[in-house]
């Protein structure tokens, strides 16, 4: 699948109905019934997460110019991707409004009206919502869109550095639990500063390699400081009366993750769907005979109530077509387990199970077990899954203390780690001699060693991938 990714990517996107990117606007597509499901599902799982200890909110699409303007260092970093509306019917507008990019801009105003006193902090908000750029480069379903379709963006205000700088380790488990729900593998490094968030401390960032060996970002998270606090008088008065600029933080996660759940599990027959977010977690196909037919139907019905009693997401598919069409097209939209069941397997009180995964037939009977066995299986499949993901990331991260090997090692559809001491110039020059990025400092270098370029004691290791 490595070969045709892309082709794969786009051909699975419309035979399994997650998206129509036939809508007559560039970068601008419909999310189909199955994929809108699996949308769904994913944002009740970070929902779910956030809920915890955020609040949920919800802001207007359209920020004035004015407002976006401010932020010198932030609006330079989006100014060449903004929708503007200049126009009310036939009136011209006084003040240029923007499709919000990003909504700090719209946000911050807010929050200098809001925060008042230390007991007003700390603030922890959060949205899901539309956001438009003006992407030039080469659009993508999901992956690279004028229209993020599902940006779920978290803005967080706080008395101290300390409590910022723990928001943002607070930031990262809350990713971190969320894509481990899905099995989805991840590296966490920091960005460089010259592809740090506009207006921001640093960007701590999540980012996938896809099949075809390039890196994906799927999930960012910025320490502000307190530059936009400064920029929209974002103060408040502590205990001693003294007042005070607060300390920020935001975080994203976009349709992006939904483009990783696809090209992360997914193999030759298409899906391979992690249960939270499967729209059907069991698949249930009746072979149908005029014999018997009736009482076929009644237990796939009986062995269905008691699945979503159990909380499980069931259908049966009893379309009047060939048994081998259902396997195929439930192989193809990723359902993790099917069960079959025909008037022998009925005299024989047993459902032919099989996972998603490994496509072996499994014999269960059809006794107060059931419910556990197919919980087992569904338990055992994302588990799977999940070591199956993980153990593809470790094997394409490639060290090296060469440069010259870098790009062999990119072309062959991995990421290189090497050994940087840190310097901006350094980590430039990494990009300039072998033409890929710079994604971020993964971690620290070991003792004694060396930095790639310069020769001088390495600080870091850096990861140099190809990205979308």
């Amino acid at each position: 699948m490595v070969e045709n990714f892309s082709e794969w990517f786009h051909d699975i996107l419309e035979e399994a109905n997650i998206t129509d990117s036939r809508y007559p606007i560039k970068g601008m597509a419909i999310w189909m019934p199955y994929g809108f499901k699996i949308r769904k599902y994913m944002l009740e799982i970070i929902k779910e997460l956030l809920d915890k200890d955020h609040d949920e909110v919800l802001f207007p699409l359209l920020v004035p110019e004015g407002e976006l303007a401010k932020e010198g260092e932030h609006i330079k970093g989006f100014e060449e991707e903004v929708y503007w509306v200049t126009k009310g019917g036939v009136n011209d507008l006084n003040e240029k409004l923007a499709l919000r990019p990003t909504s700090e801009t719209a946000i911050y105003p807010m929050y200098s009206l809001w925060i008042r006193s230390h007991i007003d902090l700390p603030i922890k908000y959060y949205q899901v919502v539309n956001t438009f750029r003006y992407e030039t480069k080469h659009t993508r379903p999901l992956i690279r869109v004028r229209e993020i379709t599902t940006f779920k963006e978290a803005h967080t205000a706080h008395a101290t550095k300390e409590e910022c700088a723990q928001q943002i380790e607070d930031f990262i488990e809350i990713y971190k639990e969320f894509l481990d729900s899905l099995a989805i593998p991840y590296l966490i490094s920091k960005r460089p500063p010259w592809d740090t968030f506009p207006g921001a401390d640093y960007t701590m960032a999540f980012d996938i390699i896809m099949p075809d060996g390039k890196t994906l970002q799927i999930g960012t998270i910025h320490n502000l400081g307190q530059s936009f606090a400064k920029t929209f008088d974002i103060t408040f008065e502590d205990k001693d009366g003294e007042h005070k600029y607060v300390y920020q933080t935001c975080a994203g996660v976009s349709d992006r993750i939904v483009a990783s759940i696809i090209g992360v599990h997914g193999d030759e027959k298409g899906l391979r769907l992690p249960p939270r977010v499967s729209p059907n977690q069991i698949t249930i196909i009746p072979i149908l005979f005029k014999k018997g037919k009736e009482e076929v139907m009644s237990k796939c019905m009986e062995i269905k109530a008691a699945l979503e009693d159990a909380g499980l997401r069931v259908n049966i598919d009893d379309r009047d077509i060939r048994p081998g069409k259902k396997f195929y097209d439930w192989e193809l939209k990723g359902t993790p387990l099917k069960l079959e069941i025909g008037p022998r397997d009925l005299e024989n009180n047993i459902t032919i199970a099989m996972r998603r995964d490994e496509g072996e037939k499994i014999e269960l009977t059809l006794d107060d077990d059931l419910v556990d066995n197919v919980k087992d299986l569904l338990d055992k499949y994302y588990k799977n899954l999940k070591e199956t993901a993980w153990s593809f990331q470790s094997e394409h991260v490639k060290f090296t203390e060469e440069i010259n090997e870098i790009a062999n090692i990119i072309e062959a559809g991995n990421i290189a780690a090497v050994n940087w001491c840190g310097d901006e110039e350094c980590g430039k020059q990494i990009e300039e001699k072998t033409g890929y990025d710079v994604l971020g400092i993964y971690k620290d270098a070991e003792e004694n060693a060396k930095c790639i370029v310069s020769g001088n004691d390495a600080k870091y290791v850096a990861l140099i991938a190809k990205t979308y």
